[in-house]
């Protein structure tokens, strides 16, 4: 499974302005909207990621953070991702503030589908190029397409 397909123009959000963690992390939720089936879907998801968020950060440093969690309310991988105009604190592990922020959810059924894809995250924002190429993308198929470019040029699914 490629991240990229999991990603379309109504879940990248670019350049996005924004004062909270809280208030980032429901933005993110909220473009899944049309990805499940019921509103009680939606909020259950709302609540697994918020849930996850409580245990511990999910700001993993370098200027990013992947909040997730595994609910019983979807039955596929959803995604969404935001490229933040401002920095913005999510209590990273590194203390620095994000940029850029990856929200995956899962099913509860499939955990290593689920841990597979938080690593293929890191592994591909890990790459100081990539991170830089997203940092400056203006628009959303800009952010679509750099996901695309560098899944085919490291990943095979």
């Amino acid at each position: 499974m490629n991240l990229f397909s999991l990603l379309d123009e109504v879940t990248v959000l670019c350049n996005f302005e924004i004062e909270s963690k809280e208030d980032l992390i429901n933005a993110l939720v909220d473009t899944l909207q049309d990805k499940v089936e019921t509103e009680e879907q939606l909020e259950e998801v709302r609540k697994a990621v918020f849930e996850r968020e409580e245990i511990m950060s999910t700001g993993v440093g370098k200027g990013l953070a992947i909040p997730h969690a595994k609910t019983q309310a979807v039955d596929e991988n959803l995604a969404a991702f935001a490229l933040l105009k401002k920095p913005l604190d999510f209590e990273s592990i590194d203390k620095a503030p994000v940029r850029l922020v990856f929200l995956l959810v899962g099913p509860e059924a499939n955990n290593k589908q689920h841990i597979k894809l938080l690593s293929r995250i890191s592994r591909l924002m890990n790459s100081g190029s990539f991170r830089e190429k997203i940092l400056a993308c203006d628009v959303t198929e800009e952010i679509l397409s750099a996901f695309r470019e560098e899944e085919e040029k490291y990943f095979v699914s």
